[in-house]
């Protein structure tokens, strides 16, 4: 499983941002985490995983929460002063994408990088992927 959330989560990290300030989010449905092997075995699959790329991670989220089984990543290193611009730059794209999300008409949104629901849907197909 790890091998398959690498590329996953070196693609959350911001363009033009040496890889860093990456995060990744999954949410399932508590049986569908159990299949996967439970909370535990996939966060430490993402641990795992976001080690290979020299991320400094904390991790939250567990099986039961009011939405089923959340996971999260964040890299927590110290971002240099060449990529500062860069993560600033999509901090306050998904920032600006959350305020019209909430101001916006009622209805489906849509789907955009860098979203939880996509990053589940890549979640699942990859996993799926490497194991058949």
């Amino acid at each position: 499983m790890a091998e398959a959330v690498v590329p996953l989560l070196h693609r959350a990290c911001p363009e033009s941002a040496g890889g860093y300030g990456g995060s990744y989010q999954v949410n399932l449905a508590d049986e569908e985490a159990v299949g996967l092997g439970g909370g535990e075995l996939i966060r430490a699959a993402m641990r795992r995983a976001a080690r290979e790329l020299g991320w400094k991670v904390i991790t939250i989220g567990g099986i039961g929460t009011r939405f089923g089984t959340m996971i999260a990543i964040q890299d927590t290193r110290e971002v240099p002063e060449e990529y500062r611009a860069a993560i600033d730059a999509a901090m306050h794209e998904r920032m600006s994408a959350a305020a019209a999300r909430v101001w916006d008409e009622p209805g489906e949104g849509l789907v955009q990088r860098g979203s939880v629901a996509l990053m589940t849907q890549e979640f699942r197909a990859a996993v799926d992927a490497a194991t058949t």
